[in-house]
């Protein structure tokens, strides 16, 4: 058997684009009919993850080249000016479990995308009989409701979906939908949405160390539809649930934009 691959210098900055553009053409070698300045744009595109630019376009395969979200990347997101307060005007993304996996809250301010948690239970591994408290997740939601704005909800149902049609009808169905995360196409589509707005840092967070954790602890997935968000083996400990959160805390703000409810006066209806 005969292999032939050229890799790239490895551990190239996929910023610097002379680096990139001589790492695309040691990679490509006498390839000489590359389009390679469209190459170097595919993999400065925002939208395109470190591990795919790595793998498929310089032929670089290095530890930890299926990240999602680099920690360089995440870091230039945080910001502690302007808190989050009470009344503000957010979205909400939960992820439930009931055993196995975490269950978490992540809210998203509108007017800024900035992001925080409302709460994250945490299988912590040491108990077998451990199970998600519902009754504190229950009051974690009442809470969010009860002290923000709450303009959107997506919440995944497996699991939850009972409980997401009784929060739906007493907060509003016109505020808490079921947003179904094992549908590749949407879920393609927001991850991606959520990944360009970090690269571009067009979202904020308050530099939570779980929602770091689940964030930096995901990595990429290639379906046909686009990339999604996985834990690094079926087995990992390395848990990325608050990071779900996240992709659908952001994807309900952009719905709630796109329906006018920034800013837009609630009205309310009174019968006599």
């Amino acid at each position: 058997m005969l292999y032939d691959c050229v890799e790239a210098t490895a551990d190239l900055d996929l910023k610097d684009r002379d680096a990139i553009t001589r790492g695309v053409r040691d990679a490509y070698g006498d390839s000489h009919w590359v389009d390679v300045e469209g190459i170097v744009d595919a993999i400065q595109d925002p939208r395109t993850p470190a591990g795919v630019a790595y793998r498929f376009y310089l032929n670089n395969i290095q530890e930890n080249a299926d990240g999602w979200v680099t920690k360089d990347s995440w870091e230039l997101c945080f910001s502690e000016e302007d808190p989050i307060q009470p009344g503000e005007q957010i979205s909400i993304g939960f992820d439930g479990s009931l055993r196995g996996d975490s269950s978490g809250i992540i809210g998203c301010r509108l007017r800024d995308g900035k992001l925080f948690k409302l709460g994250l239970w945490e299988n912590p591994r040491t108990d077998p009989e451990w199970e998600v408290d519902v009754l504190s997740v229950e009051a974690a939601v009442h809470n969010a409701f009860r002290t923000y704005k709450v303009e959107w909800m997506y919440g995944d149902p497996p699991y939850w979906q009972e409980a997401l049609g009784r929060w739906a009808m007493e907060f509003g169905e016109d505020r808490v939908f079921e947003y179904w995360t094992n549908r590749p196409t949407r879920m393609a589509q927001a991850t991606e949405r959520f990944h360009s707005a970090v690269a571009m840092q067009d979202l904020k967070h308050e530099n939570d160390p779980d929602l770091s954790r689940h964030v930096l602890n995901a990595v990429t997935r290639e379906v046909p539809q686009g990339i999604l968000i996985t834990k690094d083996s079926p087995r990992s400990k390395k848990k990325i649930d608050l990071a779900v959160c996240a992709i659908l805390a952001f994807e309900a703000r952009a719905d709630a934009i796109a329906d006018g409810r920034l800013n837009a006066r609630r009205r309310r209806v009174i019968g006599f």
